[in-house]
């Protein structure tokens, strides 16, 4: 048997009040791909940021090639050898895709005093084409897309040809076609002896290219094993501690008026005459591919980034949205897909998130009336199953799946008659995932009309009763979804419509 490259023994971490980590093993071999499995706040991505030199251990030992590891910073991880791509993007917003995917290691020339920039954008192009996008390497970072962001930031672990790359969901927000690469390249790094820690809750992805995988459960090991001893149904056992039964596919209920019509929709460059009809109770998604648009609709009905032809109907009325106020206004809310950048203040409680987006109900004049405050946000706990201490908890501190859970009450806490979902699971593990589809389902079921994008096929087909399909900013297709299939929507992702 190969010796291991990693061993962890014995590690233990604690923050206030929360014991992360308690007496972890772990070995991850050369040329292997190790999978780190566990619900949100089992422990993964502290154990992942203690290898990546992040932080510091309490206790316990961290060796490589058998000799103890002691890492001061990210940058002695590089040194020895260590990278991560990191679930919650990192990226240098005012900087170039090429200067963020060479930061710390930039070619130059003249003895280090110049930049060698047309080198870096030569290897930053190839890099990203590896990983089958098509974004500049002279671009602002700022400018991206979440999906372009991760897409940049595994180039920039790449660049760096380490012995062993730490993956924290990786593919969550990038389309099926940049996951397709990615995952032929980790193949690549795998034959070349590069070991990678891989965490994500995509049981397809793990099942695919994992050797081994290492299941968490509330801070402790719980087991390790080949790939090949075990089934889907037995790690999600091993991971949350019981059965988790994962809803079935579209139900069927009753579907009302049309409550939004799109007409022809369009901002030049984004998206182009994009219609579609939602009725009270139907939830409709929109699929594509990375670029295909579908964000920007979202972003469109909601006022971030207005359209500049079309029109917009809510219950047959014609509404001019320009901002999210006047969104809110006029019964359209969304829940973006990234709740730590767009969704949630994380420096403050739930009860103040949760009640954020509708503060006057709370207020006398100028002074919060907190009982009322306290009500509101008490109400929404119970009604979305947010798991918290206390309404008064810091948001940060709670799982993914609950984080986006507060997303999701905070935007209902308005009633509205519309409700836009982008990326609505990103980043939640399987149990979180299942409890979030029963509660779209269950504001279907009460009337709502439901417009979400995913880039995940089988939670498409799964939550949704249409698919639209969008292809370079334009509608393709659009399937009934109890007649579809994932090759079924892909094909028109992919090909032009008259080809589909």
């Amino acid at each position: 048997m190969t010796a291991p490259l990693l061993s962890v023994r014995g590690l233990c971490k604690s923050f206030p009040g929360v014991r992360a980590l308690a007496d972890v093993d772990l070995e991850v071999r050369p040329g292997e791909v190790h999978a780190l499995m566990g619900e949100n706040g089992a422990g993964k991505s502290t154990l992942a940021r203690l290898i990546a030199g992040l932080a510091r251990p309490d206790a316990g030992t961290i060796l490589l090639d058998g000799e103890p590891l002691h890492l001061r910073s990210p940058h002695d991880a590089l040194r020895r050898g260590i990278a991560m791509i990191h679930q919650e993007l990192l990226p240098f917003g005012e900087m170039t895709v090429a200067e963020n995917v060479f930061m710390g290691s930039e070619p130059a020339r003249l003895g280090g005093l110049w930049l060698d920039r047309r080198t870096m954008e030569s290897r930053a192009r190839a890099l990203l084409e590896r990983l089958g996008s098509d974004v500049s390497p002279r671009r602002r970072m700022g400018e991206l897309s979440v999906a372009a962001m991760q897409t940049v930031e595994i180039a920039r672990a790449l660049v760096r040809r380490c012995r062993l790359i730490i993956m924290d969901e990786p593919t969550s927000a990038l389309s099926l076609r940049e996951a397709e690469a990615l995952l032929g390249l980790i193949g690549e790094l795998k034959a070349q002896g590069t070991a990678v820690l891989y965490v994500s809750h995509k049981l397809e992805e793990v099942f695919r290219i994992a050797d081994r995988a290492t299941v968490l459960r509330d801070g402790r090991h719980v087991a390790t094993a080949a790939m090949g001893e075990l089934t889907p149904g037995g790690l999600i056992s091993l991971m949350v501690g019981r059965e988790v039964e994962v809803p079935p596919a579209v139900e069927r209920w009753s579907k009302g008026e049309v409550l939004l019509s799109l007409r022809n929709l369009t901002r030049k460059g984004e998206f182009q005459d994009v219609s579609l009809e939602v009725r009270a109770g139907e939830i409709v998604a929109l699929a594509g591919l990375m670029g295909a648009g579908r964000t920007e609709v979202l972003s469109a009905v909601y006022g971030l980034r207005p359209a500049e032809r079309g029109e917009i109907r809510v219950r047959g009325r014609a509404v001019a949205i320009r901002r999210p106020r006047q969104a809110l206004a006029a019964g359209i809310a969304m829940v973006g897909e990234d709740r730590k950048r767009s969704g949630l203040v994380m420096s403050m409680s739930v009860k103040h998130n949760l009640t954020l987006i509708d503060l006057r109900r709370c207020c006398a004049g100028p002074l919060v009336r907190s009982g009322v405050e306290n009500r509101l946000a008490d109400r929404q706990i119970e009604r979305f199953g947010i798991r918290t201490p206390s309404r008064d908890r810091c948001v940060r501190v709670l799982s993914g799946g609950n984080q986006q859970k507060v997303v999701l009450a905070k935007a209902m806490l308005t009633e509205p008659d519309v409700l836009l979902l982008d990326e609505p699971t990103r980043g939640i593990d399987v149990a979180a995932k299942a409890e979030m589809y029963e509660l779209i389902r269950s504001l279907a079921r009460s009337g709502k009309a439901i417009l979400l994008a995913s880039s995940e096929l089988p939670e498409v087909l799964a939550l949704s009763d249409r698919v639209v399909v969008m292809r370079q900013g334009r509608v393709t297709g659009e399937l009934e979804t109890h007649l579809a299939s994932q090759e079924d929507v892909m094909r028109r992702a992919v090909l032009a419509e008259e080809n589909a």
